[in-house]
């Protein structure tokens, strides 16, 4: 059998809860699912387990516009969030529209039915269903496999290999001496939080990284929040902490050498006396050609201040019985080795989509305003910024479906399909940002435009005013009416 429903949402995590709340307010009426291909709601928040995971910006830009975020601390551990993900979705009433161990495999749309059919893999067996509109909120990275580099002589190892993605919850690091591979969030948070009851952890980066401390708690959003409620506090701070990060992404482009001054200054203070900054956090790009990495009160250099951690600046050229060794010819001693060396991205979440029979190849197809694809019909997917918090895009993608399917029913239309007929407007990379992880697979996902709307906007503020008040019909979008019954 094949059920169908109106809306069929793809992922369970942050976006995909914060989509069906937004699609279930504007229309009680309409039927919606969400397919997740885990056990489990949540996404990354339930996906990653490992010592001190915790968010890389605060919850008052992470944390849904429609729900406050109310506890003190605004770089929130990672069990905080997921419980913030879970309480959104059971007070609503979503947790009951999921169908958990659904893995989505493949999307066909039929032009003559104006209808998605999608094929997912329950227990082995595969299920089908059919939706009006389909709206991908797997996020954009393997689930199943984080990246690993190739590293000669990893079977001689003696001791322990991990990637922070599959974390072994019976894992124990007491008095062990423990290297962590990296100097991206995921590092910086492993480090000190591992610093508890290892012997000693030392970070082990090829090159260093961008490291801003932070206070763990926003004053200013704590005091409104006393002073006015969490109501009318919440949009303050955020909005508040949107400029701020806007100010100093703005400088990092425009006054480069002004930035790195600052955080090498912030950087010095906190730590010893005659340590040698320019080898382990004078980074050889500029501010912002890659994410800042926050870490809140400075928890990483305490942790190097009071001997309980180090950085090391060296290649890894494989491994030996005991431990690493380096290009520069030294060995570094481990028990454990965690290769916190990123993530493996994937497009969509790796659904094969296909139009009328024809399997779409997704690099020849152009992002409409970052959210849906030229050619796709009734479709829309969710990609955050990459110079602030994910939740900031989901929302604003959300609500922008919203105001697409309205304007379908108010129009009696039953189809939308994002269309570049425009010669000039040339392709461009979707994510214009140099992280490893990005330039690795890039080439596998849509293409950016050269101008609007067929760019990825970095910019919470502008995008605000395009998509929440701009035109639906825009003349790139283009609606139909083809099928006998419309959206309901």
């Amino acid at each position: 059998m094949t059920e169908h429903v109106d809306v069929l949402i793809v992922g369970a995590g942050l976006s995909g809860i914060g989509a069906a709340h937004h699609i279930q307010s504007a229309f009680p009426r309409r039927t919606y699912t969400i397919l997740e291909a885990r056990d489990a709601l949540g996404g990354t928040w339930d996906l990653f387990r490992y010592p001190g995971v915790r968010s890389d910006s605060d919850m008052h830009t992470l944390g849904y516009r429609f729900r406050p975020w109310t506890q003190a601390k605004a770089i929130a551990d990672g069990p905080s969030i997921l419980r913030y993900v879970k309480d959104t979705a059971e007070e609503a009433g979503i947790d009951r529209h999921i169908r958990f161990g659904h893995k989505v495999i493949r999307a066909e749309w039929s032009t003559v039915d104006s209808l998605w059919t999608v094929e997912a893999v329950h227990h082995g067996e595969t299920v089908r269903f059919t939706a009006n509109f389909l709206y991908s909120c797997s996020g954009y990275y393997h689930y199943d496999t984080g990246y690993l580099p190739e590293f000669p002589g990893i079977e001689r190892f003696g001791g322990t290999v991990i990637h922070p993605q599959q974390w072994p919850e019976d894992l124990d690091y007491t008095g062990k001496k423990v290297v962590v591979i990296g100097s991206g969030a995921t590092a910086v948070t492993l480090v000190p939080a591992m610093t508890d009851k290892a012997a000693h952890v030392t970070m082990l980066q090829r090159s260093p990284t961008y490291i801003l401390s932070i206070p763990a708690e926003d004053a200013i959003a704590n005091a409104l929040r006393r002073l006015l409620g969490p109501r009318f506090a919440y949009p303050i701070a955020r909005w508040k902490n949107v400029a701020l990060g806007t100010l100093i992404y703005q400088l990092s482009r425009r006054r480069p050498d002004l930035v790195q001054s600052l955080i090498r200054k912030t950087v010095i203070k906190q730590l010893p006396p005659g340590y040698d900054v320019d080898t382990h956090f004078k980074p050889r790009y500029n501010p912002w050609d890659q994410r800042l990495c926050l870490v809140p009160d400075g928890d990483l250099f305490k942790a190097i201040r009071h001997g309980k951690a180090s950085v090391v600046t060296d290649h890894v050229t494989g491994f030996t019985k005991t431990g690493l060794q380096l290009e520069s010819g030294a060995e570094l001693e481990a028990d454990i080795v965690v290769t916190a060396t990123g993530l493996r991205l994937r497009a969509l979440g790796g659904v094969e989509l296909v139009i009328d029979g024809r399997v779409l190849k997704l690099p020849e197809t152009m992002a409409y305003k970052g959210m849906m694809l030229s050619g796709v019909p009734n479709f829309a997917f969710t990609i955050g910024y990459t110079n602030a918090s994910w939740t900031l895009k989901a929302d604003l993608v959300a609500e922008y479906v919203v105001r697409v399917l309205r304007h379908l029913d108010a129009h009696g239309y039953d189809v939308c399909v994002p269309t570049n007929d425009d010669p000039t407007v040339t392709e461009q990379p979707l994510l214009n940002f140099q992280a490893g992880y990005v330039l690795r697979s890039i080439h596998e996902f849509p293409k950016a435009g050269s101008r609007f709307p067929w760019q990825l906007g970095m910019s919470y503020a502008h995008d605000v005013v395009k998509l929440r008040f701009g035109r639906v019909d825009d003349g790139a979008m283009r609606f139909s009416r083809q099928a006998v019954g419309a959206l309901q």
